[in-house]
């Protein structure tokens, strides 16, 4: 059979599919990875305050990934830590604090910590997955062009991100052509995640010291 005639790809391009395709499970299982360090550092912490960050209303989320993400572009330009967070806990926390302003997007916020552990946790593994979905979307489309993006690139995009949530949120939700504060949250967290399966990429065990 000719392939050149035969509507078929040549072997060439079945083979770069094949090999894309093996990046995309490859990614989808460190996300999952990922998320599973994160939703257990949630829970913990759930069970120890409660959920407390359900009086918090969405701009004080918003302004608790931007103090990270500001943490974070000043230790990749000065190489000091004074606290002593290491840029993976900071990463984390824009995960969580993500899935948390999704959470209180829907839910709205509340007056006290009466929620049912169950109910929040079964939200965070929804948004979670949804994050999932629309990385899993993006990356068939961009050629996971994130992989050979460095950390610190990927810090200053959630950073434009925040920016812009701050602004949209001064403009009371509104926006004329823009994506909500919703899709802003589900970018960060995947940049995040993006990072953080970079730094496991690095070291043999991924299992950063949360305090």
């Amino acid at each position: 059979m000719n392939l050149q005639n035969s509507g078929f790809p040549f072997p060439h391009k079945i083979l770069i599919f094949e090999q894309f395709r093996n990046f995309m499970q490859k990614t989808s299982k460190q996300f999952d990875e990922v998320i599973s360090v994160c939703r257990d550092l949630f829970s913990k912490k759930l069970t120890d305050y409660g959920a407390s960050f359900r009086v918090l209303r969405t701009p004080s989320l918003t302004d608790q990934i931007f103090i990270k993400v500001k943490s974070l572009r000043n230790f990749q330009t000065t190489g000091i830590s004074k606290v002593g967070e290491s840029e993976e806990e900071n990463f984390i926390a824009i995960v969580n604090y993500s899935i948390i302003g999704l959470i209180q997007l829907e839910k709205g916020f509340a007056d006290d910590f009466k929620q049912d552990k169950n109910e929040i946790l079964a939200l965070y593994d929804r948004f979670a997955n949804e994050a999932k979905e629309l990385m899993m979307r993006k990356n068939h489309d961009y050629g996971e062009a994130w992989r050979e993006m460095r950390i610190s690139s990927i810090t200053d995009l959630i950073y434009q991100k925040v920016l812009r949530t701050k602004q949209i949120e001064d403009n009371a939700g509104e926006t004329l052509v823009s994506e909500g504060i919703d899709a802003n949250y589900f970018d960060m967290l995947n940049y995040a995640v993006f990072c953080l399966i970079k730094f496991s990429e690095n070291d043999a065990e991924f299992k950063p010291e949360i305090i």
